[in-house]
């Protein structure tokens, strides 16, 4: 069976599942927040950006890097955890942009997105625009290369998520929303630090075998047969790889959700499986999606001034 999605023509984020009208309370039991327990649309009515990542210290850092970008007041050190009463994951709000962690791998962002979106339609949002930032294998790229999403594809390089619902298989899109890629690109053009380049992304479900790494626990295929296979990917036009984007692609697009993935690649997986970059490097390849997405959102917002591009750079290199 294949799900199709659609959009909201009037911009709120819409929940396709008929029980949740009819439930008095709905408990977002692993971002501790509650519709009944908190006010929802007074709280997050208006966000517009949404921004999810990994690993929450990298999320906290993203928004106090945006409490400095859109001009709000001290240093935004003392930036709150909405989220600290779970350890599930962590959520900053900054203005109309939320940051928030989704931890590791699809059944991590999964189960962040059901509650999140559900969040973002209790509290009645419009014209949200959410974005993935993290980082990435590359493939046959320079390592800190950013990569813009068009395509997440699946392990058979095929533009599909299938998820498992009770004993049935649904196959849902993955497309992701091609003007806000286009738009991002051109927000790229900014930067002149590191290469951006839009790609398709490969998702699988696990960093090892599932990548083809010849360094885990397991491994039963030659160095050869990963070469053979990552190269049919380079060809099929992956240029990175990750674990987050085909689940994320697909409910976003059947909640309404303009969505976007932008990733850094912290090495080029021809060329070997471990990440060897000293640390420092490995913390500034992975502000330059923060960086590329901020000139994104000032944008949007009419906030954007080229001069402190020069401040950002400083910024986000300490």
């Amino acid at each position: 069976m294949t799900e199709k999605k659609g959009y909201a023509g009037n911009g709120f984020v819409h929940v396709k599942n008929p029980h949740l009208a009819l439930m008095d309370e709905d408990i977002l039991y692993h971002l501790d927040l509650g519709t009944k327990t908190h006010n929802l649309p007074a709280m997050f009515g208006d966000i517009k950006f949404v921004c999810v990542g990994g690993s929450p210290n990298r999320m906290k850092a993203f928004a106090q890097f945006m409490h400095k970008e859109l001009g709000f007041e001290g240093d935004g050190k003392d930036v709150k955890d909405i989220c600290a009463g779970t350890d599930r994951y962590s959520m900053y709000k900054v203005g109309p942009v939320l940051s928030v962690s989704h931890g590791m791998g699809i059944p991590s962002i999964s189960i962040m997105l059901h509650e999140l979106i559900k969040l973002l339609h209790h509290a009645k949002c419009q014209g949200v625009t959410i974005i993935r930032i993290g980082t990435s294998g590359g493939l046959g790229i320079e390592p800190g290369s950013v990569v813009i999403t068009d395509t997440a594809l699946d392990s058979f390089f095929k533009p599909q998520f299938e998820q498992v619902i009770l004993d049935n298989v649904v196959v849902r899109s993955t497309e992701l929303d091609k003007d806000l890629a286009e738009e991002l690109l051109n927000c790229s053009k900014e930067i002149h630090d590191f290469p951006t380049m839009t790609g398709h992304t490969m998702c699988t479900y696990d960093f090892y075998e599932g990548q083809g790494r010849l360094d885990g626990a397991l491994c039963s295929f030659s160095s050869e047969k990963k070469l053979e296979y990552l190269k049919r990917a380079y060809n099929a036009g992956v240029r990175n790889i990750e674990m987050e984007s085909t689940v994320f692609a697909a409910m976003c697009g059947l909640c309404g959700l303009k969505a976007a993935v932008v990733c850094v690649t912290l090495l080029n997986r021809l060329e070997g499986d471990q990440i060897t970059v000293p640390h420092e490097v490995l913390l500034e390849y992975q502000r330059r999606p923060q960086q590329l997405i901020s000139i994104f959102i000032k944008k949007r917002l009419g906030l954007y001034n080229q001069n402190k591009l020069l401040d950002n750079a400083f910024f986000l290199s300490n």
